[in-house]
Formats: C-alpha cells, structure tokens, sequence
C-alpha cells in the first residue's frame, strides 16, 4: 500500500511539469527486458506508471506498432532463422503469426487499422545493414494477402527500406540508396513520383571519411513533418567489423542525431543526439539514445517547454523501441486495391 501511495503522489508531482502539459498523461506500449533479460511488451503511462506486462515471450518481443484504432498491435518475435511478424489485440490477447518466414523488420500500420507494410532484409551477412538488400512489403490482416507494396516499375529496380505510410494514407517515406549513400524518400504508395525529401549538410564525415546516411522515417500527426535519423551508420563500428577501436565507435556514435524536415523539403532543424524517433499523439518528437549512467536507453521528448525524459525503460534493462497508444480515433480509410 505504501508503494502504491508512493507512485501516486510521484505522479501527481510529475505532472506539475511540462511532460504533462497537455493533462492526461499520455500512454505507450514499450519493448523492454525483463527480469530475465528477455523483451517483452509492457503498456505503461508515458511517466512509466501503471506499468503492465503484455507478453511472456521466451525468445523475445520487440519493434511494437499500435494500429490508429487503437485496438490492434504489431510486434516481431525471433523464430527458427527468421524475425516473425505477430499481430495480437492490444492487451497482447489473441497473438497469431501473420508473417513466418525471413528477416522482417520495423512494421506500421496504414490507417484503415487493416493494411501493414515492413521491410523484408535479405542481407546475406549479418554484418551487412540490413537497408542495403530490402524490400517492402503490404499485407491485409484480414485475408492475410500479401505483396510487395510498390508496382511501380522504376521503383522495384532499387532497395527500399523502413516504410511510413502518411497519416492520409496517399503517401509513403521509406529509405533508399538509389542516389548513392541511404537517403529518406517520400513517394505514392506504388511508389511512383518518388523525391528526396531531406537535403543534408555535407555528403561525407570530415574525419571518419564515411558517408552521412538517414534511417527510419516516422510522421508527423498532421502530415506535414518527417522525423528521421541521420549519422555515419553502425555497420562501421566495432561490433560488425570485428576491429576493436572504442575511440572511433565513439566518434561514430557522436554522428547519430535526429532531425525534422517538412512536406516539402524546404525547412530542417535538428531535433537532438540519438535514434528512433518517433511522434507523440498530439505532435512531439522523440529521440533516444544510451545513457551509462542508467545502464540503457534514455528517452527524451520535446514540450512546450523544451525537453523532458520519458522513463518507461528501467534502468540496466535493454530495449525494443516503443510506440504511442493513439488519443483519438483515425479517420476511415480503404487504400487501392
């Protein structure tokens, strides 16, 4: 009882400050290790209260997507040489494997709450990224019909990667190297009309000599941003090449930033250090990276106020990335068939 009045008056003291600006704290479904060491999905408050363990998974649960409705969410789970794709009720209920086969990777919904497009790695080497041989793919969780998402013939001669549909359904952001290094592109769901969409400052680090890449693009609520990672890329750190050099694996890590372009390419500004990001319901960016003194990830969201941290990752515990239960109903949507 104690512990419960405890975390009750810390909630009311938190939410004097700017992380509950907008009233009601918002809530998330997180990938994060158990006492185990195993990911598994919790839903929590965005303060880490009302922490709730959705899964019990012995292999791992982690990349979760929580469809617009509100009622359905997407996860992988590692199988026999392969990441599955699960699809399960939002209280983790029901979980059925939509995808079983192949290395598939960062699922979203479109915004029927029906459709879901991923990216399918087929890199032969482990140490290869993951982008660099990809395709996208679409799937109706209904019928379980699935195909390639993009038709459109000058598309399909290049890899894609990391796929976000627009809130409005007409469009998608996805990764590509088609121009040289990975670069974020936005293009109709077939993939026609596709466009740089983020210009970035120099092509190339000064001193690592390595190409300034983006990854994972994520919208904003309203359609009119595109949050985005943008650094050298991990490929070219220790842990994939098998040359120890912590000076230069900190120096690439010191790369990794987040920023925010518009629609229309014309305004960019950088968010902060880190990865993953991602929008809250009512249109604030995200970003995370490792923290020592917590022994994980750090997660920090923007405010009317300037920045606060979202602790809905215990200290000393690894991750899975996280996403935002939606505060308000999509509109209904069917795409083209």
């Amino acid at each position: 009882m104690k512990t419960l009045i405890a975390a009750q008056f810390m909630s009311f003291l938190i939410c004097g400050t700017a992380l509950c600006e907008a009233g009601e704290l918002r809530e998330v479904i997180v990938s994060h290790a158990d006492e185990g060491g195993i990911l598994q999905l919790f839903r929590m408050k965005e303060d880490g209260s009302a922490r709730v363990q959705l899964t019990h998974s012995k292999s791992g649960c982690r990349m979760p997507s929580v469809s617009p409705d509100g009622q359905k969410l997407l996860y992988l789970e590692p199988g026999k040489d392969s990441l599955r794709l699960y699809l399960s009720n939002i209280d983790g209920s029901k979980p059925r494997v939509l995808v079983r086969e192949g290395m598939n990777l960062l699922p979203s919904w479109l915004p029927d709450s029906r459709h879901v497009v991923w990216m399918k790695a087929l890199q032969a080497d482990k140490r290869q990224d993951p982008a660099s041989r990809s395709r996208i793919h679409i799937l109706d969780t209904r019928t379980g019909a699935t195909r390639r998402l993009f038709s459109d013939p000058e598309q399909i001669k290049h890899s894609n990667a990391m796929p976000s549909v627009s809130p409005d359904g007409a469009r998608v952001a996805f990764v590509s190297d088609r121009s040289g290094s990975f670069r974020i592109w936005v293009s109709k769901l077939d993939g026609s009309e596709a466009r740089l969409i983020s210009p970035v400052v120099v092509e190339t680090h000064k001193t690592l000599k390595l190409p300034i890449e983006q990854k994972v693009p994520a919208w904003s609520p309203n359609g009119q941003w595109i949050a985005h990672w943008e650094g050298v890329e991990m490929i070219h750190m220790s842990p994939y090449t098998g040359i120890k050099n912590p000076q230069r694996d900190q120096e690439i890590s010191r790369t990794f930033n987040v920023w925010v372009v518009s629609l229309n390419g014309e305004k960019r500004r950088r968010v902060g250090p880190g990865d993953d990001p991602s929008w809250s319901p009512d249109g604030f960016v995200t970003r995370a990276f490792p923290d020592q003194k917590r022994g994980g990830p750090k997660v920090m969201i923007e405010t009317k106020s300037g920045e606060k941290e979202l602790k809905i990752v215990p200290s000393g515990r690894n991750w899975g990335r996280f996403s935002w239960i939606p505060a308000e109903l999509s509109p209904t949507w069917t795409p083209n068939p």
